[in-house]
């Protein structure tokens, strides 16, 4: 008996080892996110062994609106409660000056995403409802899940917020089709999502700037692993929003995920 409760304690000491998350300070990335004078903080996590690489782990556990990166969960909510039928049906524009030549036009989900259209979005979310965008986003234990503001801007300027470190566990639930929605809305989702493709990897991801905060979520696939990552930041001026994507990819390189 005691030999058997030896080895059952090994075997569950093994289960807890390899299963738990543990994480690396990467203060080689400060040289990256000084030099372009950027605050901000960035969570790496290796699918392969759960690693996780973070900088400013003071940060992680800070709270955000969601801005456009909600746009994924949006997207899943969206299909899975047929507001739209499908990533190719169209929403008419209405006629009127979005503010950027790109949103001035008919859209589906499949070229809004890419170019993050806000009011493509508003008009999913007024279809969806308050009632059941409420019950989809506690089902998928987004954020703090606060959504009382109005229906098509609580990610922008209401009280829905966020941390990177639960962007993570968001995307990582995402990867697995472990969120609550059809697997294959799911697998759709992830398909637009991606934002850079080539024999070496594909990258799946969203940016997001709204109240002087930007974001960049997603995750890296390659041939033989997936990383996940998620950078939130500081935005002092616009010129700044080019940096959620190149501090990204300027760290993804460093740690040799992407050429």
């Amino acid at each position: 008996m005691f030999r058997l409760l030896k080895i059952l304690s090994i075997i569950l000491t093994f289960i807890l080892l390899t299963s738990c998350h543990y994480s690396v300070q990467n203060e080689k990335w400060d040289k990256i996110f000084e030099k372009h004078k950027i605050n901000g903080t960035f969570i790496l996590k290796n699918l392969s062994n759960n690693q996780l690489i973070i900088y400013n782990r003071e940060r992680i556990d800070s709270s955000y609106l969601p801005a456009s990166t909600f746009k994924i969960l949006n997207s899943m909510i969206a299909l899975q409660t047929s507001a739209i039928k499908s990533v190719d049906d169209t929403i008419k524009w209405d006629g009127k000056d979005k503010g950027w030549k790109l949103w001035n036009k008919d859209q589906t989900m499949k070229s809004a995403m890419p170019i993050s259209c806000v009011w493509f979005y508003q008009d999913l979310s007024r279809r969806i409802g308050k009632a059941k965008m409420k019950k989809w986003i506690d089902k998928a234990n987004y954020g703090n899940r606060n959504i009382e503001k109005e229906i098509d801007n609580f990610w922008l300027q209401g009280d829905l917020r966020i941390t990177a470190n639960e962007q993570v566990s968001f995307i990582e639930k995402l990867i697995y089709n472990k969120l609550p929605f059809d697997k294959q809305i799911q697998e759709i989702v992830k398909k637009i999502m991606i934002t850079d493709l080539n024999e070496s990897y594909t990258i799946h991801s969203k940016t997001g700037w709204t109240k002087n905060i930007g974001w960049n979520v997603g995750y890296v696939q390659t041939k033989n692993n997936k990383w996940i990552f998620v950078m939130n930041m500081d935005i002092v001026n616009k010129q700044d929003l080019k940096f959620r994507k190149k501090i990204t990819y300027e760290i993804l390189k460093s740690e040799k995920i992407i050429d």
